[in-house]
């Protein structure tokens, strides 16, 4: 317990979430601070290129092993199963129709990338190690809730283009979306070079990281300010709840299934956070495409105004607390 809320109390008032705050706030208060939409998109290769560097170098240091291939899988069969969880609960509840919950499900399945970067930061701060190669499972879990939510709208006789027409394009914006093409080509050049390339460029990639992090989580909190005063007509209390409770039904089924992995504490603590995140880069890229009558303003603000700073302030201290339970 104690632990658990001494990494509350570091989280919260980590320089990164302060920031994050402070965006939000100024949004809220409609300060004309912004982040210039080139600096913004430099940011986030930043970060896609750091986190996958890292992660494939400690693949390297690691092995590719079983217990890589079986958190592969997990990370996959979550990635497709929550959104099939979180499509009944909000057809039951929310009242959305069966495009706009086949969306949001899918926002829930796939994942935050920098919900999984503040997550890093977060146990590097209390010393706590990880497996590397969950880089690579959060690059698996990108796609699989797109499949699902795709699934879930033709089964319910969807009639978007891009559910029953032609999945060229949808497909191709999915495999190239800039941040999981960095992620996934930084890690496999990190799993090339191996720690010896990674002492090479840690000036650029791990001194300068917390700091690029920072900038980057201002932006997100003016954006998910800003959604919020657009879209407070769209999100209900009902859809709210679901941004607030699918985090934590997410968490429990992720750490069910990843307590047989044998992972380390930290390790298990961002498998658990992954499966609670919710995307809001490459998801809502494929929404465009997918299901263009889906509504922007519900899904994109349910994931980054509701749940990314729910996940940032309370869901990370909480998702470590109980991998150290269960891998403790």
């Amino acid at each position: 317990m104690e632990n658990a809320l001494a990494l509350a109390s570091a989280n919260l008032l980590s320089p990164m979430v302060l920031f994050f705050a402070l965006g939000l706030v100024a949004a809220l208060a409609r300060s004309d601070l912004s982040v210039p939409e080139a600096v913004a998109k430099a940011l986030a290769l930043y970060l896609m290129l750091a986190i996958g560097f890292k992660g494939g170098a400690g693949l390297a240091s690691h092995g590719f092993d079983a217990r890589v291939i079986g958190t592969l899988f997990v990370g996959a069969v979550l990635s497709f199963a929550i959104p099939l969880i979180g499509f009944m609960l909000l057809r039951a509840t929310s009242g959305l129709d069966r495009v706009d919950a086949a969306a949001v499900a899918a926002h829930y399945g796939s994942i935050s990338i920098v919900t999984f970067v503040a997550a890093t930061q977060s146990l590097v701060s209390l010393g706590i190690d990880y497996e590397g190669y969950l880089v690579a499972v959060a690059a698996v879990m990108e796609t699989p809730a797109i499949l699902s939510a795709l699934w879930l709208a033709r089964r319910n006789g969807g009639t978007s283009n891009g559910v029953n027409g032609e999945h060229g394009g949808l497909w191709r914006e999915v495999a190239l979306n800039g941040s999981i093409v960095m992620l996934v080509g930084a890690f496999v050049i990190g799993w090339i070079v191996g720690q010896n390339g990674l002492e090479m460029v840690a000036p650029f990639i791990i001194d300068p990281f917390q700091g690029v992090l920072c900038i980057f989580l201002l932006d997100m909190g003016l954006l998910a300010g800003r959604g919020l005063m657009q879209a407070g007509r769209s999100l209900r209390p009902p859809v709210i709840a679901f941004g607030l409770y699918m985090p934590l039904l997410s968490a429990s089924l992720a750490a069910a299934l990843g307590s047989t992995l044998g992972l380390s504490v930290g390790g298990l603590a961002l498998l658990i956070t992954l499966a609670a995140s919710a995307s809001y880069i490459a998801v809502p890229a494929a929404m465009r495409l997918a299901l263009p009558e889906a509504r922007p303003a519900i899904y994109l603000t349910l994931s980054l105004g509701v749940t990314f700073p729910f996940n940032l302030t309370i869901g990370i201290p909480l998702y470590a607390a109980i991998a150290g339970w269960i891998a403790g």
